[in-house]
């Protein structure tokens, strides 16, 4: 029985699906039009977390390719979130409401309008940078520079390779939330990136505090156990 390793959107950790807990239906649109013909794939995949046991619907178009007496599944040219409605994770910390707002209509609008999701993904991320790290406003790219040398370094080559890729850094001199013209997977990258530096900053702070708390906890009984009697 074959596995997949396959990242649940409900509980937000990876997890390996058997072919007992995913079903994918094939329906082959066949009947004469302008495009030719297609293929649809509908796969439903439910967590195995016992903890979670969500289940995730998608769709996907395909161009039908059809050889003698056999169809195969072809380019694929668009794909739907059904259920989640989106891709966004949950984070195990307190974001900003402003920062998930933008991030969560980002990767809902993702197959709807790149353009959009990419000025909503631009502005998320100079919404971090502004509350995390107090910078001064103004275009992405300058609110990014202002943190070049105080993050970690490779959270800095993370940033920097997404900047380098195609015109996304040209892009990021404007304002933020300008919707303009994009690349394919521009938005994705964005994405990736806003999630990169939720776990690196929210998510690493809140465990930092955590274990901090703890060691305080651990020195305070400490201290109390060596007072003398």
């Amino acid at each position: 029985m074959s596995e997949y390793l396959w990242h649940c959107p409900f509980c937000n950790t990876d997890q390996t699906v058997s072919e007992a807990g995913r079903h994918a239906v094939f329906a082959d649109l066949s009947i004469e039009n302008a495009e030719g013909p297609r293929r649809l794939v509908v796969k439903y995949v439910v967590c195995p977390n016992p903890r979670c046991r969500e289940f995730s619907l998608s769709a996907s178009l395909h161009t039908l390719e059809i050889v003698g007496n056999r169809s195969y599944t072809g380019k694929h040219l668009k794909s739907w979130n059904l259920v989640p409605p989106s891709r966004a994770r949950s984070f195990p910390v307190s974001v900003p409401e402003a920062v998930l707002e933008d991030y969560r209509e980002a990767c809902l609008l993702q197959g709807l309008s790149a353009k959009t999701a990419a000025a909503l993904a631009r502005r998320c991320l100079s919404s971090m940078l502004r509350d995390f790290w107090r910078v001064q406003p103004g275009s992405l790219s300058d609110e990014l520079r202002q943190v070049k040398g105080t993050v970690d370094p490779l959270t800095w080559e993370a940033i920097e390779s997404v900047r380098n890729t195609g015109r996304i850094g040209a892009r990021m001199e404007g304002e933020s939330a300008e919707v303009r013209e994009t690349e394919e997977g521009e938005a994705q990258l964005l994405i990736g990136l806003i999630e990169t530096l939720i776990v690196d900053w929210y998510v690493a702070r809140e465990e930092r505090r955590k274990r901090l708390e703890e060691i305080r906890q651990i020195a305070g009984k400490g201290l109390q156990n060596a007072r003398p009697e």
